[in-house]
């Protein structure tokens, strides 16, 4: 529900700015979760509204249909919409400005008529293996499997029907903006997981186009790549206006009036890193839900190619180094449920804040062993670059004598969700030396106090800060994206100043420094972890991955 955190703001006060359109809006496409966030002026959350949804196989992949797409997208406005109506008694009929964010990477092609071609193709999807050595070869340039490019390479390879009729390709947020607006554009940052971006000038690497077209496979095609991507745009760009027929897609109610300014469509890795103030060289920031990624504002390229590093960029378009993880919070919410189904069958059933909180803090408990006592836990629901799989099967194991108690269960659950990001971040840190002066965590896991913000901390031997902003999600980000709009005409234009002098400036948050024991047991857990990765390989071999 709507929520007014700023005490000098009546329901009045907040009624006024609806009517006057001070608002940005921001949508974003998550993994579990479509999500709207109304702001205002003030940056503070006035109204809200979501959908729940999931991805499923498809032809053995991953996929959400368009139906779902369009169907959570107006649920979720709607519910934000009658969150306006019921607090202040207003119906929605203008807004200041939208944004729309979603899960970055995966594959949306479309024909001439603007047909989607195959089903969406989402970064879960691990079948590009083949693309991705080939291309990063030919550029030496990490292209990761997630990637667009990626994509649409190796239906290439596989000679699929559909490859000689793609017209266009996006990623989700780009299809969604494109259907409500007509231009197909496309954050910078969202764009730099479609294909290489060149920091100087923002657009596509021109010489690995060329490099691209030139491969035989992609010659005999009818079509050259540069006429089949999106648009760059750097934050605070306008990226077109809300159509009479993108409003009553958005509002089928009728109420929405067209006209609206739209911000460039982002991923959720922009979104974060402007909801956890990570957009200046040397900060990061850990974005952490169904996926995780932890990323770092570089100051120049790497030395070296590392296919566990993905090189993306900020919304404004400036460098950074990310390690990206495709499971996370998806083993982890199972187990949680399976214990929110015990204590309802005891006759005790809790909400989902208390069973998560009783349930974390057991992982950080004086009784807890600081390795996890010998458990040991693999959180892979998809296939998992970083650790060598293509494929996922959710596992856990321990030894006949291991210590076997809530506490380190639930600390093994939450040290094997941090573990396969961290490779890619050791890569950064220890092998390229990249400086970070401050890693900020941000996401749902961190609601609970202290809890993931201490394991995390001792997972990177680094401190982590979380703000108090952390819960707001990256469709708040995107909200603050879209208000970024109002602000590009002013002294301080760039968006790490912005961020820094208004959004930012009242901020609270807490730190936590890294406990030496703690990160000596996540080290240990750590090489048990890597060590134990051959038994994720055999539960592949041995468990169809659409058992029930």
């Amino acid at each position: 529900m709507a929520a007014i955190d700023n005490a000098a703001d009546t329901v009045a006060d907040i009624a006024e700015k609806i009517r006057a359109g001070k608002t940005s809006l921001g949508i974003e496409f998550g993994s579990t979760r479509i999500k709207a966030v109304l702001i205002d002026d003030n940056y503070h959350t006035i109204a809200s509204g979501d959908y729940g949804w999931a991805s499923h196989l498809e032809d053995g992949l991953w996929s959400y249909s368009q139906e779902e797409i369009w169907k959570g997208l107006q649920s979720a406005y709607s519910s934000m919409a009658l969150d306006v109506e019921k607090a202040y008694g207003e119906k929605l009929t203008r807004i200041g400005h939208i944004g729309f964010s979603a899960m970055m990477h995966g594959y949306l092609a479309f024909d001439e008529n603007g047909e989607m071609l195959v089903p969406f193709r989402t970064w879960q999807n691990t079948n590009t293996s083949e693309a991705h050595k080939k291309l990063s070869e030919l550029f030496q340039y990490n292209i990761p499997e997630r990637w667009a490019i990626a994509h649409l390479y190796q239906a290439v390879l596989n000679k699929e029907e559909h490859v000689s009729r793609v017209k266009y390709f996006t990623t989700l947020a780009g299809y969604v903006h494109w259907k409500l607006t007509g231009k197909k554009v496309l954050g910078v940052g969202d764009a730099s997981g479609m294909f290489p971006i060149d920091p100087t000038t923002h657009t596509y690497e021109a010489e690995f186009i060329k490099q691209f077209d030139a491969l035989p496979e992609v010659a005999a095609q009818p079509w050259k790549l540069e006429n089949l991507l999106p648009e760059p745009l750097v934050a605070g760009t306008p990226a077109g206006e809300l159509t009479a027929e993108g409003a009553k897609l958005l509002d089928p109610s009728g109420a929405l009036q067209p006209g609206i300014t739209l911000a460039p469509p982002e991923g959720d890795a922009g979104t974060g890193m402007v909801a956890t103030n990570s957009v200046r060289v040397r900060t990061g920031n850990v974005s952490a839900g169904t996926s995780i990624f932890a990323m770092v504002v570089l100051e120049g390229k790497l030395k070296a190619l590392h296919p566990e590093v993905d090189l993306v960029t900020t919304p404004a378009g400036d460098l950074a180094g990310m390690s990206h993880a495709n499971n996370f919070t998806s083993d982890l919410n199972a187990w949680v449920g399976l214990f929110g189904q015990f204590a309802a069958a005891l006759g005790q059933p809790v909400d989902a804040g208390t069973l998560y909180g009783t349930l974390f803090r057991a992982a950080i408990a004086d009784d807890v062993d600081s390795n996890c006592g010998g458990l040991i836990n693999y959180p892979f629901r998809s296939g998992e670059f970083l650790a060598g799989l293509p494929e996922g099967r959710p596992l856990f194991a321990r030894s006949p004598e291991a210590n076997m108690t809530l506490g380190n269960f639930m600390r093994a659950q939450l040290f094997s969700a941090f573990s396969p990001v961290k490779i890619g971040m050791d890569v950064m840190t220890k092998d390229e030396g990249v400086a970070v002066d401050s890693l900020v965590g941000h996401g749902g896991i961190f609601t609970t106090p202290k809890v993931a913000q201490k394991i995390l901390a001792a997972a990177f031997n680094t401190p982590i800060k979380v703000m108090s902003t952390a819960a707001e999600g990256g469709a708040w980000g995107m909200a603050v994206l879209a208000d970024y709009l109002w602000h590009t005409n002013e002294d301080h234009t760039n968006l790490a100043d912005y961020l820094d002098g208004r959004v930012f400036a009242g901020a609270t948050g807490t730190t936590e420094t890294p406990d030496a024991k703690d990160v000596e047991g996540f080290e240990e857990f750590f090489g048990r972890f890597r060590k134990g990765l051959p038994i994720e390989h055999t539960a592949i071999e041995s468990i169809d991955l659409e058992d029930k």
